[in-house]
């Protein structure tokens, strides 16, 4: 049987996940170890960092605290199955629907299983508003780009990806804490 070998040392077959494969310290550690834009961009940017600023972005709306922990574990799934760029993803429907199927054991394992459209749309909405306005940042050649204007102030600054990493895994409980 195929298998991956997690940071805490779990072993299972990442093409049939379940709940109890699912771990914050595995999510938290490879989030901060995976560069957002396939790496392409002017210096190290992790994707737990961008989960964190999407978090504060949605507190800054007033959003609830289900929309802040969506937003927190949106790109959880790349911590299982890595992070392909937008163009090759829309290549790959097997990438895709393994995508979706983590994304929801994840979602399951966290509690999110039941959102709503509108909780959906929220957090796909400040996905593409900080997606944006982080090329604009950190992407050669986008420095001129359309961004609509945030309501929190993102820190897209390069930061110790040990002290995201922690913060990414605080962040998760303190928003478990509030809603369970």
């Amino acid at each position: 049987m195929p298998y991956m070998t997690t940071f805490t040392g779990k072993r299972f077959d990442p093409l049939h996940m379940k709940i109890d494969d699912i771990s914050l310290l595995d999510i938290s550690h490879a989030l901060s170890l995976i560069c957002r834009g396939g790496g392409q961009i002017k210096y190290f940017y992790s994707v737990a960092q961008h989960s964190l600023n999407c978090a504060a972005e949605a507190e800054a709306r007033g959003y609830s605290d289900r929309i802040c922990l969506a937003c927190l574990l949106h790109d959880a799934f790349e911590a299982y199955l890595s992070d392909i760029v937008k163009p090759l993803k829309k290549q790959l429907p097997v990438y895709s629907e393994l995508e979706i199927n983590v994304t929801d054991i994840i979602f399951r394992k966290f509690k999110l299983f039941d959102l709503t459209d509108e909780e959906i749309r929220c957090f796909k909405k400040i996905d593409a508003d900080l997606l944006d306005n982080e090329f604009k940042v950190m992407m050669p050649g986008e420095e001129r780009r359309d961004c609509v204007s945030l309501s929190s102030n993102p820190v897209f600054t390069e930061i110790d990806r040990r002290r995201v990493e922690m913060e990414f895994s605080r962040q998760v409980n303190k928003y478990l804490n509030r809603i369970y």
